[in-house]
């Protein structure tokens, strides 16, 4: 990285994406306008793309080119019979009165690349091949700076992608990458650097840094991703609302405010992932999320319950003791204050943890709990992972709004059980911000946060198409 950035010229006919290829490569929808318009870039803008922390590349964007048919005959009439270079013919245009009147946006193009080092001509292959843009590379190739063709919307249906190689093999360009500025592929990105370092071998440490940087960056994008629903399922799975068992009017009452709490808590999540991926919050329109109930019941004897009641009051069996007790007490219709054996024995269960006591006590009181059933939290995950799938493959360039309600084809979000995070998550309500509008402030709980870095590798092995570590995605 000692070397300075690479200055590179992003240059093509009007509206061919020259811009939305800018917006792809540094993730920013801000830069420049985008438009089917043509002609909307008028004069040239200036990026950059970091590595490191570095400025590796030095980004120009330059108006379309809209007579080159015109610009190559002024070209030749300036050559005429002297044996002139083609970048001496530039370079006598580009001092010349036409510069300035005829072919005003030319010249900032031809100046442009006359100071840079490569140039990415950027194909929209939607288009025919036309005279226009075989006179286009003509002149390009008079600048005598490297040229890479960049084939933009390979992923139209009227792509003509194999077309557009065929003619580009016929002037002799061969390094050529595909690009899509809309339905963006990591892979591309990383072969159109390539692309460039084949062309400039001057500058192949300082784009291997790219290369590489911006690998460790997807990977810290996927796992930054994971982590965010990671945090968002840990909340809705501990999501806890007490109500008394008897009592319907509250109870529907209840079940609204889950609902409630857990469409905020998931739009929370989605303006989260959407500053990570550095979109804008109208880039999604979001159908909202279809909670039909919840689950009802004491979640006191899960499996993930006796196994902490195992841990605190000293191992698997003195648990099935105390629970069975406890269940004869309950079915007797005892409480706490009935028969001193009673309350002794629930009262040492009581002991075995504050968790599982409190909810002890409240079932007792007449009271249950309602909280997400599992097909709630696996609706939340497979909602989530598609819109992190469809942020991960969208260009900056996109006007297309994603919708969060499309899981877009993705395999069953945890088809045979739900890990054992959220099992965990469910015996521990304490966990989720979510319980009840009072709770004091989530403390930093080593359980929960180990819970929850479990769960998100089993989302990032998901969203790498990798095996998960536990559960089935």
């Amino acid at each position: 990285m000692s070397r300075p950035p690479l200055k590179v010229a992003v240059v093509g006919h009007t509206n061919t994406g020259k811009t939305s290829l800018m917006r792809t490569l540094m993730r920013d929808v801000e830069f420049g306008e985008v438009s089917d318009r043509p002609a909307v870039t008028r004069e040239v803008e200036a990026a950059v793309l970091r590595a490191e922390g570095e400025v590796a590349i030095d980004l120009f964007d330059t108006p379309g080119l809209e007579d080159s048919i015109g610009l190559l005959e002024h070209l030749e009439s300036l050559r005429g019979d002297r044996r002139l270079d083609g970048i001496d013919v530039v370079r006598r245009f580009l001092e010349g009165a036409e510069a300035g009147r005829r072919f005003t946006q030319e010249a900032k193009v031809l100046g442009q690349v006359l100071d840079s080092d490569v140039a990415l001509y950027v194909i929209d292959v939607r288009d025919r091949v036309l005279g226009k843009h075989r006179d286009e590379l003509e002149i390009l190739a008079m600048c005598a700076r490297p040229v890479v063709p960049v084939l933009n919307f390979t992923a139209a249906e009227d792509a003509r992608t194999n077309l557009w190689r065929e003619h580009l093999s016929r002037v002799n360009m061969h390094a050529v990458a595909e690009f899509d500025t809309v339905v963006f592929e990591v892979r591309h990105e990383r072969r159109l650097f390539e692309k460039m370092r084949t062309l400039l071998d001057a500058h192949g440490p300082l784009l291997d840094a790219l290369i590489d940087d911006r690998a460790r960056q997807r990977k810290a994008l996927v796992r930054s991703s994971a982590a965010l629903l990671a945090d968002l399922l840990i909340d809705a799975a501990a999501f806890t609302l007490r109500v008394p068992a008897d009592d319907k009017a509250q109870a529907e009452e209840a079940i609204e405010e889950l609902k409630h709490e857990l469409r905020r808590r998931e739009q929370r999540c989605v303006e989260q992932l959407l500053a990570l991926h550095r979109f804008r919050p109208g880039d999604v329109e979001e159908d909202g999320l279809p909670i039909d109930g919840g689950a009802w019941g004491l979640d006191l004897f899960s499996g993930e319950a006796l196994k902490q009641f195992g841990v605190r009051a000293g191992g698997a069996a003195a648990a099935g003791a105390m629970v069975g007790l406890t269940l004869d007490v309950m079915l007797a219709g005892l409480s706490l204050g009935t028969g001193t054996a009673a309350g002794a024995a629930i009262g040492g269960l009581l002991g075995a943890g504050r968790t599982h006591g409190r909810r002890l006590l409240d079932r007792l009181r007449g009271l249950t709990e309602l909280r997400c059933d599992d097909a709630t939290l696996r609706l939340l995950a497979a909602r989530q992972l598609a819109l992190i799938g469809a942020l991960l493959h969208r260009g900056h360039a996109s006007v297309q709004a994603v919708r969060v309600g499309d899981r877009g084809g993705r395999r069953p979000v945890f088809a045979a059980r739900l890990p054992q995070a959220l099992g965990r998550a469910r015996a521990n309500p304490h966990w989720s911000p979510l319980t009840g509008p009072d709770a004091p402030p989530r403390p930093a709980d080593p359980a929960r946060q180990e819970a929850a870095a479990q769960l998100a590798r089993v989302l990032e092995a998901a969203l790498l198409d990798e095996p998960a570590e536990e559960g089935h995605i």
